[in-house]
């Protein structure tokens, strides 16, 4: 069974396709890197996969999360809310709320998981508390558990957000450019913490990318979306200059690359799958 699994799947903004007709299927335990210029459909299609945004209502596609739909034929389904617990989004604009502090945003990751009145409240119990303080500790930022939210730096906020998915005990983590504002270091930390819950956790990663060296370096799966479409979906390190570059034409400079171009000797089935995926 598929931990995410997408069938047909379109949407339509006035008269532009922003996603056509994509099919994907994500093994759970994988970490796969979504790439593309701007407006290629990625930001697009994991809000679809978190259920935040309704498909084309004329379309048969349909997205499933280990086995059970979250959106059937344009419509957000029954159980999506029950699905939802088993999802963690991480966006690129951090979402915590900055006046609580660190501690309390972390603690927001149980509201689907404990009585509706005790999450309303903010009363969770002291082992509750003490998972927090776990989580944070495993991602590097125990000591800023009493701060406000808003003190934290770009990578600390999101790695409390990562935080913050571990906590509610997430089995698919989806990251929408989770390291499109960070400096260098701050975004190695925030992708050894993803990386991290893939490896010792088995959490199912799909994490949108600019920065192609940290999708060979952290995801052997790579999936290129190119006005909508899937044109790649392969092997993270056969995707070089080259590779880059026939996918995405002049587009390419909105991707960030590594500086010095390789030779580019992919295996014999990363680079069928490029040869199909381009022709």
């Amino acid at each position: 069974m598929a931990a995410i699994k997408i069938d047909g799947l379109s949407k339509t903004f006035g008269r532009r396709k922003a996603l056509d007709n994509i099919s994907l299927n994500i093994a759970p335990g994988e970490m796969v890197a979504l790439i593309g210029a701007s407006g290629s459909g990625k930001s697009t299609l994991i809000r679809h996969v978190s259920g935040l945004v309704k498909a084309d209502a004329d379309e048969l596609g349909h997205i499933a999360v280990h086995g059970r739909k979250i959106q059937e034929m344009g419509g957000i389904t029954n159980d999506a809310r029950q699905i939802r617990r088993d999802i963690g989004v991480i966006f690129q604009q951090f979402n915590l709320v900055g006046r609580m502090s660190v501690l309390s945003n972390v603690l927001t990751g149980l509201l689907g998981r404990v009585p509706a009145l005790r999450g309303t409240l903010g009363l969770f119990t002291r082992a509750e508390k003490l998972l927090a303080m776990q989580a944070l500790d495993r991602v590097g930022i125990a000591e800023t558990a009493r701060q406000r939210a808003s003190t934290l730096s770009g990578g600390q906020q999101q790695r409390a957000a990562i935080a913050r998915a571990t906590v509610q005990g997430a089995r698919v983590l989806l990251a929408d450019e989770p390291i499109a504002s960070l400096d260098p270091a701050s975004a190695k930390r925030v992708m050894e913490s993803l990386s991290d819950l893939n490896r010792k956790d088995g959490v199912t990663v799909l994490v949108s990318l600019h920065q192609v060296d940290y999708a060979r370096k952290y995801c052997p799966r790579t999936v290129a979306l190119r006005n909508g479409t899937v044109a790649y979906d392969g092997p993270s390190d056969a995707l070089d200059h080259r590779a880059l570059r026939a996918l995405y034409g002049s587009a390419i400079d909105e991707l960030v690359i590594p500086e010095a171009p390789e030779v580019w000797q992919p295996v014999a089935p990363a680079a069928r799958a490029l040869e199909s995926a381009t022709a």
